[in-house]
C-alpha cells in the first residue's frame, strides 16, 4: 500500500439494543409502592427516608439552641475548646 492510496472502511452501527437488567413485573408490590411514592411527590408531598428524629430529645434541643444562637448573630466556635497548658516549676 502506497502513501498516496486512500482506503475506505465501512462501519455499521447497531440500532437495536437489548434491555438490560431484571425485567419489570407490572402489578407487583414494589411497582405499587413506587407508583404511590411518585403520586405523593406529584401531589406536592414529601418523601421521608430513614429514622424520624424525636423533637423532644436532648440532641434536638441542643441543635435548636445552636441554630438560635447562629440566627441571632453570635459567634459560634467550631469544635472543642483547646486545653490551656500550664507549666509546672519543680521545687529545688
Amino acid at each position: 500500500m502506497n502513501n498516496n492510496e486512500t482506503t475506505t472502511i465501512e462501519t455499521t452501527v447497531a440500532t437495536e439494543t437489548k434491555r438490560r437488567g431484571r425485567p419489570v413485573v407490572n402489578g407487583s408490590n414494589r411497582q405499587a409502592r413506587l407508583e404511590a411514592r411518585a403520586a405523593r411527590v406529584a401531589a406536592g408531598g414529601s418523601i421521608s427516608k430513614g429514622r424520624p428524629s424525636n423533637p423532644n430529645s436532648a440532641r434536638q434541643a441542643r441543635l435548636a439552641a445552636q441554630e438560635a444562637r447562629k440566627a441571632s448573630g453570635a459567634v459560634i466556635k467550631p469544635g472543642r475548646p483547646k486545653v490551656v497548658k500550664t507549666e509546672e516549676v519543680a521545687a529545688a
